[in-house]
């Protein structure tokens, strides 16, 4: 299965991504997008999953700032 995790900032501190995955994201789980840290903060699922894909949407609030 692969998952197509929409991920999104709380607060609009960072524009987000959108990006294929091998497994599912978990409340909690904690992602690098670009140089920046994110904690997961809830998990939704976008629509039933189609064939080899699941969509799903994550929202996010930023750890730790990288380098600009």
């Amino acid at each position: 299965m692969i998952y197509k995790v929409s991920y999104v900032v709380v607060g609009g501190e960072d524009p987000g991504a959108i990006a294929n995955v091998d497994k599912p994201p978990q409340v909690g789980d904690r992602v690098t997008l670009g140089s920046h840290e994110f904690e997961i903060v809830e998990i939704l699922e976008l629509m039933p999953p189609r064939g080899e894909f699941s969509f799903l949407h994550a929202t996010c609030k930023m750890v730790t700032r990288g380098v600009e």
